[in-house]
């Protein structure tokens, strides 16, 4: 009989330890100096192309992390930049492919949504599979200069990111 109950509280034990397992996650998140590593490698390739741009890095949830703005960038590049990192970050998909995704037909209301930002130069930043955060880029002749620059950032901090 004494194993028996044993047997039953150690069962309890495990499933409430499994229920508890189960009622929260474990996220990865970029640090601020990792953040600003990939921030100052976008501005650098904006640079060296001859473009004055604005850069925002956020977090998985669209929260930023940091902004850089080049001297003669325009007033509004700071704005669009984040508003390309924070929906890149949103949908966990580039801005460019969003605006293709939603050109006129059944998507093209999310266009429509406060703060969303259908262009390109928005880019997720993931590692092992999980979705870390965004970088967005404005101020490029357009958008595919923008994510160019956004893929340079990104590219400075890939093999941090992997290990």
């Amino acid at each position: 009989m004494r194993i028996l109950i044993t047997a039953v509280a150690m069962g309890l034990w495990f499933s409430t330890a499994a229920q508890a397992a189960d009622a929260t996650i474990t996220i990865r998140v970029m640090t601020p100096e990792t953040a600003l590593k990939a921030a100052q490698a976008a501005l650098k390739k904006c640079r060296d192309s001859g473009f004055q741009v604005a850069v925002a890095v956020v977090d998985r949830m669209g929260v930023v992390q940091v902004l850089l703005r080049d001297r003669f960038a325009g007033a509004h590049t700071p704005r669009m930049a984040r508003a390309k990192a924070w929906t890149a970050a949103s949908f966990r998909t580039s801005t460019s492919e969003l605006a293709k995704s939603t050109q006129a037909g059944p998507q093209s209301g999310v266009r429509e949504l406060p703060g969303v930002v259908a262009v390109g130069g928005g880019l997720t930043i993931e590692a092992s599979g999980s979705t870390l955060g965004a970088i967005g880029v404005s101020g490029a002749p357009g958008g595919r200069e923008d994510e160019a620059c956004a893929a340079a950032g990104i590219a400075a901090i890939r093999e941090d990111l992997e290990l």
